[in-house]
């Protein structure tokens, strides 16, 4: 069962911001330009997507795949183009629930290491088993994939789409595997 509350709320807050165009550089991990979540509690209530169990050392996503009428990609639990950025600290490991509630295309979901450009289409994935099944064909509308990695090197990565150009399109969030941190959170962009 996939847990949705205040998913509806942050889609309904969240700002958008265009795609990158192809051969942009990606946004860079500029801190100063993000809003940090408190990883208490309260705060991870309102991402109901994201589940942390401090003592297993473990977080669990719920990602969902939608696409709105008229936007230029479609969106990962409301978010495009980097403006949510999940925090794991290292050494903790990753489970994803990931649905495709897009009725118009295929998608997928891999972890890959930021590099300057978005990757046309998805590659092999930083973590042994960071992806979903057919990483550049996508799976079918309606499809979900589950999958449980061990974030076991620090860095910037990409959770982007595979099928070539929904990435380059907008359809990627961040990931931070960050040995300082204690828990795992969420931070959301605000365009300046």
């Amino acid at each position: 069962m996939f847990l949705w509350a205040g998913c509806a709320a942050l889609v309904a807050c969240s700002a958008r911001r265009p795609a990158a165009a192809a051969g942009t550089p990606a946004a860079s991990p500029d801190t100063a330009s993000f809003v940090a979540s408190t990883p208490d509690a309260a705060a991870q209530a309102s991402f109901g997507w994201l589940i942390v169990d401090s003592a297993a050392r473990r977080v669990t996503l719920e990602l969902e795949v939608t696409a709105p009428p008229g936007g230029p990609s479609a969106l990962i639990n409301g978010y495009r183009s980097g403006e949510a950025r999940i925090i794991v600290p290292l050494g903790w490991t990753v489970n994803w629930s990931w649905r495709s509630a897009d009725s118009t295309a295929p998608h997928s979901l891999v972890v890959m290491v930021q590099r300057e450009k978005i990757p046309l289409e998805g590659g092999r994935a930083s973590f042994s088993n960071a992806m979903t099944r057919s990483v550049t064909e996508g799976l079918p509308p309606g499809q979900t994939d589950q999958s449980t990695f061990v974030a076991e090197e620090a860095g910037w990565y990409w959770m982007l789409c595979g099928v070539p150009s929904h990435a380059l399109n907008g359809e990627w969030l961040e990931l931070r595997v960050d040995p300082e941190a204690t828990t795992a959170s969420v931070t959301v962009h605000r365009p300046r």
